[in-house]
């Protein structure tokens, strides 16, 4: 058997149809488009139009499938009607969402001592209830099919806390815990749900820390490679998690961190 035939066997995605929140930037952007070179259609859902926009170019211009959505998921209302685009963007190819990416997130880190109830609410609502409306109204429909993929993305801060992990933290802590339970429920039906868990990464979403040099030096020295984490670094894994392969992996947080958790 020739070895492409091989890997396609084992990793490819095509006939696959995956929404990536979060999808324009960063993380999601990399997993975006390495499930897209890995065959799939990539449905990246973000609220920037022109990064969407770019993003989506860039994936078509490597020859890939891919289509934008425009998404705020910062109240539940705004998740429903991504779950209603999306599903309406896959019915014209396989019938579904295949897999769910959840990369979306904000990072609003003040002292605890300084945290106020509109604070927590909006990083409740991106970094918690959206994966959960998002897994409640797109899985089912993967269970009937009988092959989903849900790949949510952690946080060191779930597991210990630094640089005022405050309400992010805890909605780290509390997404793995969906994926738990997620997977508890529907991986006897085909889904399996993980989490991904990275190092510091110079995304976006990390523009605090990574405006400080030596924060992100000291954090570099914390790996046991010697370097922080890069975007890319995800492709791979979010490619293992979604493919056929991983059919046997469910429940899981996965460190992709260089040694950070550790070290």
């Amino acid at each position: 058997m020739r070895a492409a035939t091989t890997l396609d066997h084992l990793f490819g995605l095509s006939e696959r149809t995956a929404l990536v929140t979060g999808g324009s930037s960063g993380i999601g952007r990399a997993i975006a488009r390495a499930l897209a070179a890995a065959g799939a259609r990539v449905l990246v859902a973000a609220r920037t139009a022109d990064a969407i926009d770019a993003t989506v170019a860039e994936i078509r211009s490597a020859g890939g499938a891919a289509d934008g959505i425009r998404a705020d998921l910062g109240d539940r209302a705004g998740a429903h009607a991504l779950a209603d685009a999306a599903l309406d963007a896959a019915s014209d190819a396989a019938g579904g969402i295949d897999v769910l990416v959840n990369s979306a997130g904000v990072n609003l880190r003040p002292h605890l001592s300084e945290l106020d109830e509109d604070t927590w609410d909006a990083t409740m609502a991106v970094n918690l209830e959206a994966p959960f409306v998002l897994g409640q109204r797109l899985i089912p429909g993967m269970a009937e099919r009988g092959y989903g993929r849900v790949i949510h993305i952690s946080s060191q801060q779930a597991h210990r806390p630094f640089a005022n992990s405050g309400a992010y933290g805890v909605s780290k802590a509390a997404i793995e815990g969906l994926a738990r339970t997620q997977a508890e429920a529907w991986s006897g039906r085909g889904v399996t749900v993980n989490a991904l868990v990275p190092g510091f990464v110079q995304t976006p979403l990390n523009r605090r820390l990574s405006s400080d040099p030596a924060a992100v030096a000291a954090l570099a020295r914390r790996t046991l490679v010697g370097r922080n984490g890069e975007a890319e670094d995800f492709a791979g894994a979010a490619v293992f998690l979604a493919s056929p392969s991983a059919a046997y992996v469910t429940g899981q947080s996965i460190a992709v961190d260089g040694g950070f958790s550790v070290h």
